[in-house]
């Protein structure tokens, strides 16, 4: 295997060393003196930062210096990193849809900072800011090459305020240099800066990116040069203890629940470069629920991670092997269990620790192990569950990357079979990524160990894209053994080979109402090997979409498919239902479009109607959402998926809804309320989660959270719980 890298690695060298032309770059000088952060910028020392300036426009045009400029001046002393901005606009019409801290940058005002501390082009911080003074902070990783490299559940301290002038507004901010992870002795970091201005509709750039890159991609970036190397940067060690009083009932089983829970979080970071993560007894019962989700497929679906604890560096754990259909490690699968009954339940966590960061220049390195807590009642073990991923930079912006998974029982379980007492995944992956990004890949390979597992106990697969312009192309592929296992992975399906290419043509008009349009085609096919390589499912994706220059969206898109069922199977998961036969085929046709308003509006929607032939009867598909504005303090939005199934006699038809009315009201910078409504018939659930949060101090809170779930049917009570739990940060 170390053969096939090796040849890999230097077939892509190519690819990989294509540079980026023309760095811009400016001095941060350095100073004595504290600047208060007020959104004014009158000490003197401003006068003398040099500045980050002459923007480029990335929206809607990419060709042209941004009309309506900005001017980014940085200082810094032995502790902080002051920024000082200045934001012109046309006028004081902004778009601020929420006071509430790490706000979706796009559809409003607002300026985001990217920071590459290690110059790798791989890793960044992120700092944002809107007209108000609402902050976010991020990490990106992967490079920025996709959306899903792009987080906010990060959370660390930093001031920052803003003030409104005629025709401008400023951001004044301060950073604690131990809220970034750097190299000692360092003096340059790269850097970018993006900006959402409404009132022109323009997004604009420092450094200068096509419009057919993410505006986040870390493959453009400055230099940021400091006047003398960075010192020894030590953050202090974190403790964030909790209370939280339960109050709950199961209706279904008549069981109540009150307890109070106590438990917490350190953080503790190890040289320039580590942090070491340690958590005992945690709770997430102020993390925001999950969407519930209309699933007509035969596979399971796979939802985001949303607690804190595993959000870290997590593209050092989760990003391995293809996130589509064989991912060994899916952080979600820990604090979730089978019970004895083969249903999904909660199964808490003792304790566990978490060490991941840079190592150095060259070498990432991350280190997982949480024991969760045994459930004899349930026929659950308690499970060790240990994660080891090391990342070595190649050439200037790819990497290869190791990753060993263990889930293991240590006692003896009447109720656990010799099979099931263990599961371990070795795997390696190369991330290709050129320095400015046209050529990005993944090629991996995994291998899984279980007691008494079969010979086909591997996955692979290859994932190549070339981006340009007007024409990009993709070339990907994988497999998954029949008896490929990963007990903490997320594994859609086995016993597949899958080729997957696509092309597109893309169009910029320079004329008219259309910013971009073009054409995507996209086949899929699936064999199954132990079928003798029958070919089970193809689908033929093609598509048409288009950009307006005033943000609006359109999309058209036709699916050609086929589908060969190897087991009985009822798309409506009727209980009872007739199940359309196994060992049958079915070719069926389908068309869809979509629209998007312009999100700027007070008042935005999308709409996304589709019809055609499903398995051997029809489907109507109808997807939307509507979304009012009333800002500053108050967003509303409505989504609704509704789908009408139709199949012959004896097969069952359905008309499966799902309604989720949301509403988010903040009521200043400190005091956010958020209700979800879930209406799904397909679940037989009816689930409202209001959740009120107040930070009294910085990255502290008081949660209320009150949960209710009722049948939809006879609307009858299923559970309902009331949490108040308190978190404090502080720093030793």
């Amino acid at each position: 295997m170390l053969k096939k890298c090796i040849v890999l690695v230097t077939i892509l060298l190519p690819f990989a060393l294509l540079s980026q032309s023309n760095p811009k770059s400016f001095t941060v000088k350095y100073i004595n003196e504290i600047i208060k952060v007020d959104g004014v910028l009158d000490e003197d020392v401003w006068e003398t930062a040099e500045s980050a300036h002459d923007f480029n426009q990335y929206f809607p045009s990419d060709t042209t210096l941004a009309a309506q400029q900005t001017d980014i001046r940085m200082l810094y002393s032995n502790t902080t990193l002051y920024i000082g901005i200045k934001l012109n606009t046309e006028g004081d019409d902004y778009v601020i849809p929420s006071l509430q801290r790490d706000y979706r940058a796009g559809g409003n005002d607002n300026i985001s900072l990217i920071f590459d501390t290690f110059n790798d082009g791989t890793n960044a911080f992120l700092f944002g800011m809107n007209p108000y003074g609402v902050r976010r902070e991020a990490l990106i990783s992967n490079g920025g090459s996709d959306r899903n490299n792009f987080t906010t559940s990060w959370d660390v301290k930093w001031k920052g305020e803003t003030k409104l002038y005629d025709g401008y507004y400023v951001c004044e901010i301060a950073i604690p240099l131990t809220s970034f992870k750097f190299k000692q002795g360092e003096t340059k970091w790269r850097f970018n800066s993006y900006r959402f201005d409404m009132q022109t509709n323009e997004t604009s750039t420092w450094m200068k990116i096509p419009q057919n890159q993410l505006v986040f991609n870390l493959a453009f970036m400055g230099d940021m040069v400091f006047e003398k190397p960075l010192g020894k940067s030590r953050t202090p060690m974190a403790l964030i203890p909790y209370v939280n009083g339960i109050v709950s009932k199961d209706y279904e089983s008549n069981e109540s629940l009150n307890k109070i829970g106590f438990g917490g979080d350190a953080k503790i970071s190890i040289g320039n470069g580590m942090n070491l993560d340690v958590t005992l007894n945690p709770d997430f019962s102020n993390v925001e629920v999950d969407n519930f989700v209309t699933n007509l497929t035969r596979f399971e679906v796979s939802l985001p991670e949303r607690r804190q604890f595993f959000i870290d560096n997590s593209d050092l754990f989760g990003s391995f092997g293809n996130g589509r259909d064989a991912n060994p490690f899916f952080s979600r699968r820990i604090g979730i269990a089978e019970d004895k009954d083969g249903e999904t339940i909660e199964n808490g966590i003792i304790g566990g620790v978490r060490l991941s960061g840079k190592l150095n220049q060259n070498w990432r390195l991350g280190l997982l192990n949480i024991q969760t807590e045994e459930d004899k009642l349930n026929e659950i073990p308690s499970n060790n569950n240990t994660v080891l991923a090391l990342q070595k930079k190649m050439f200037s912006r790819s990497n290869l990357s190791f990753i060993f998974v263990n889930r293991q029982s240590f006692e003896d379980y009447d109720f656990v079979d010799e099979t099931d007492r263990y599961n371990r995944v070795v795997g390696l992956d190369y991330n290709l990524a050129s320095q400015d990004n046209t050529w990005i890949g993944k090629f991996y390979y995994h291998k899984a160990f279980a007691h008494d597992i079969g010979d086909r106990n591997d996955s692979g697969g290859m994932d190549l894209r070339y981006n340009s312009r007007y024409f990009n192309f993709g070339v990907r592929g994988n497999y998954v053994g029949d008896d490929f296992r990963s007990d903490l992975g997320f594994i859609r399906r086995q016993d597949i080979i899958a080729a997957r290419p696509f092309m597109e043509f893309n169009f910029w008009p320079k004329k008219g109402k259309l910013n971009t349009h073009g054409f995507r085609f996209s086949p899929n096919f699936i064999w199954r090997p132990t079928l003798d390589y029958q070919n089970t499912d193809y689908t033929i994706f093609s598509q048409w979409e288009a950009q307006f220059k005033t943000q609006e969206r359109i999309n058209v898109r036709m699916f050609n498919r086929y589908t060969y069922l190897i087991d009985p199977f009822d798309p409506t998961r009727t209980d009872g239902g007739v199940e359309l036969p196994g060992n049958a085929g079915y070719h069926y046709t389908s068309y869809e479009m979509s629209f998007q308003s312009d999100r700027r509006r007070v008042l935005s929607y999308s709409l996304q109607p589709g019809y055609g032939d499903f398995y051997n009867g029809k489907r109507y598909v109808f997807e939307g959402d509507v979304s009012l504005r009333l800002q500053p303090k108050v967003f509303l939005s409505m989504a609704v998926i509704y789908n009408s199934i139709k199949l012959p006699e004896p097969y069952e038809s359905e008309d499966i809804l799902l309604l989720s009315p949301r509403i988010n009201i903040t009521f200043n910078k400190s005091i956010f309320w958020s209700t979800l409504i879930q209406y799904g018939n397909q679940l037989d659930n009816l689930g409202f989660n209001s959740r009120l949060q107040w930070r009294f101090a910085p990255l502290s809170d008081l949660f209320l959270v009150y949960n209710d779930n009722y049948f939809v049917n006879s609307f009858m009570p299923r559970s309902r719980s009331i949490n108040l739990k308190l978190t404090y940060w502080l720093n030793i």
